[in-house]
């Protein structure tokens, strides 16, 4: 179902009629699996921890699987927090220490083994430790960012288990390896496929339902992100427009192109910062320092961001703007750049990969674009779930900033992707996904 417009009331009745639906098919054991595709922030989380509440007070003793130590850490707070009459289960391994706020917990226990939990209603761990455990079975197991799962690690767990919920958001990245994956391509049993469409390719009649609704991205956001990495379902923002808006403290310092994109992007939630264009290596300092340079003006302008939270309006910290590139040494040079913004509390701004920003949340988020500078559009640089995963962190705006030419780069460089048997195509493909995002930056360009 494609829902293109909402009231921000008609938005919540929505996505409650979705996960009661999801919830219904846990209840009927004719189904051995549920799967819930999810946009950017529509919650998954809040669903994880209400099935795994439901399904404990049915007398169950559901484990809940995720993809790394900080969603574990997250999951077990907020499942303590919720309710404090159960008991919950962190599954680690032999060195972990666990942080303040699941330490402070009376209901919460950290144990290496499930023996060591055994009085714990619900067991959260990492698939990698899960993988570990070889002499328990349970009813019930809930994979969270099951999309960021490959196959090979479902297959190393699904013993553990019956039956399964899995949720994700099938448009971000793929699941990571470093090894060549030709030699697996077209195969039944491909490992590096993610577990949730190698599951629905063997199981057609697994129950799918569509979370419609992001209460992450504003209502400037939600129908590009949308549109172009989500073109067979669709969401909406959950928030109307108006609730959201960013404002300065303080005016500009003179008529600078730095502050002309915090006007644009305050104004209409995004910006395209364009540089001159020129080829230049991924490296190159005057793009990285440029984003530097943005988030420090942000700091220095005293932003102020008011919402649903925050009707009086809260003035933006460096822990509330993040700056997300494509490789690791762009990253290292950004946060070099933030210390000679002249802002104190920049080098505080977080600076990370598409990677390991997936899943987290900011306020304003400054991405360097893939594409920016370069001389071809590799697979690497074209990914959708790359350019999804940098352009939907954002609660109130983004700023994209890149080298003017990325247009007649994908006109130069289509896409060639081969075609593979037994293979079904994705889409979106990254170069029509980017088509679509820039014909959208462009209405927001700031040439610098």
């Amino acid at each position: 179902m494609r829902i293109d417009s909402v009231t921000a009331f008609d938005a919540a009745a929505a996505a409650d009629a979705v996960i009661t639906a999801a919830l219904a098919d846990l209840a009927d054991r004719r189904h051995k699996a549920v799967v819930v595709d999810s946009p950017p922030g529509a919650g998954k989380s809040t669903l994880v921890v209400r099935a795994a509440q439901e399904l404990a007070d049915a007398g169950e003793r559901p484990i809940v699987v995720a993809q790394t130590n900080n969603q574990v850490d997250d999951l077990v707070v907020r499942l303590a927090l919720a309710r404090p009459d159960l008991a919950v289960g962190r599954l680690s391994a032999s060195d972990y220490l666990a942080p303040p706020a699941l330490a402070a917990l009376a209901n919460t226990a950290v144990g290496r083994t499930v023996a060591d939990l055994a009085d714990c209603r619900i067991v959260v761990g990492t698939a990698a430790k899960w993988a570990t455990v070889r002499d328990s079975t349970f009813g019930w197991a809930i994979l969270d960012e099951a999309y960021q799962m490959r196959s090979d690690m479902l297959l190393q767990i699904v013993e553990r288990f019956d039956r399964g919920l899995f949720v994700g958001d099938p448009g971000q990245l793929d699941p990571f390896t470093i090894v060549g994956t030709e030699r697996w391509i077209g195969l039944p049993h491909d490992p590096t496929q993610n577990g949730v469409s190698v599951m629905l390719q063997h199981n057609p009649n697994i129950p799918v339902h569509q979370l419609p609704v992001s209460w992450r991205l504003p209502p400037s956001a939600a129908p590009a992100v949308s549109q172009a990495f989500y073109p067979f379902t669709g969401f909406t923002a959950g928030t109307g427009a108006g609730t959201r808006g960013l404002e300065f403290r303080t005016a500009g310092f003179g008529s600078t192109s730095l502050d002309e994109t915090l006007a644009m992007a305050s104004a209409t939630g995004w910006a395209l910062h364009e540089l001159p264009r020129r080829h230049v290596p991924r490296t190159d300092t005057e793009t990285l320092q440029t984003a530097a340079n943005l988030a420090g003006r942000l700091l220095d302008r005293g932003a102020v961001a008011t919402c649903e939270h925050h009707t009086r309006g809260r003035r933006l910290r460096a822990e509330h703007i993040a700056i997300g590139v494509a490789h690791r040494n762009q990253a290292d040079l950004v946060r070099a750049a933030l210390t000679r913004t002249g802002n104190p509390s920049a080098a505080d701004v977080t600076v990370d990969t598409a990677n390991r920003l997936q899943g987290r949340e900011f306020e304003v988020v400054i991405v360097v674009h893939p594409l920016s500078g370069r001389r071809d559009a590799t697979a690497f640089h074209l990914e959708a779930g790359r350019l999804c995963v940098l352009a939907s962190r954002h609660r109130q705006a983004c700023i994209v900033v890149a080298r003017e030419g990325i247009a007649d780069l994908l006109d130069s460089h289509p896409s060639t992707d081969p075609v593979h048997l037994s293979v079904p195509a994705k889409f979106p493909d990254g170069w029509e996904a980017n088509q679509v995002m820039l014909a959208t930056l462009a209405q927001h360009r700031v040439p610098a």
